[in-house]
């Protein structure tokens, strides 16, 4: 039965290893699917693609002095790697869904007069506990306005409210860096004959 979609719950003996099966008998390591146990090899599979994207972004950012690894990035590769299919892991909703994120988490450090960088290694102040519960709301608001999922959001718009992330100039490579992590996740989910959208899932 071909896979078009499914989500975060859909059990594992239904759908799991179905395309991490179809991408080892693209690079004809098949033997792998019969000497261990499905869940073990998807096990490493997710590990293997966390691994490398970070190991990716991780040279980016040593090699240019910038915040290409970020906490949110965690969440997204995990949904790219784990639930390829699911709404939330297609790239309209990964890079509209971080996008969102990123302008509510600035504007609300500039809604309530906050020093950009403040950084949150002050404290946390009332306009902190302000800023981040309206970049948090408004992002989830509009997440819903606008018909995006993308769990992962919340973070990333914490992250620029508390202050980690704040110059303009970052906040473009935060969705830098979610775009060549969504990149990767069509390659590589194209591999292995799963029906990854270009877009919207």
């Amino acid at each position: 039965m071909p896979l078009t979609s499914y989500d975060l719950h859909t059990p594992f003996e239904t759908h799991g290893p179905t395309h991490i099966q179809a991408l080892l008998e693209r690079l004809r390591l098949t033997d792998w699917m019969n000497r261990f146990p499905p869940r073990l090899v998807w096990s490493l599979y997710v590990l293997f693609n966390g691994f490398i994207t970070i190991v990716l972004l991780s040279l980016v950012a040593i090699f240019t002095n910038n915040p290409f690894v970020f906490p949110s990035l965690g969440p997204t590769a995990y949904l790219f790697f784990f639930a390829p299919l699911s709404r939330a892991s297609s790239p309209r909703h990964a890079l509209l869904g971080h996008g969102l994120a990123i302008l509510c988490g600035y504007l609300s450090l500039l809604v309530t007069g906050m020093e950009l960088p403040h950084g949150i290694v002050h404290g946390i102040n009332w306009q902190t506990g302000i800023a981040a519960a309206l970049s948090l709301g408004f992002t989830g608001a509009l997440m819903v306005l606008f018909r995006i999922s993308h769990p992962p959001a919340g973070a990333t718009t914490l992250i620029i409210s508390l202050g980690l992330i704040v110059r303009p100039l970052d906040l473009v490579i935060v969705e830098t860096a979610v775009l060549v992590l969504t990149i990767q996740a069509f390659a590589i989910n194209r591999l292995a004959g799963l029906p990854y959208p270009l877009w919207e899932s």
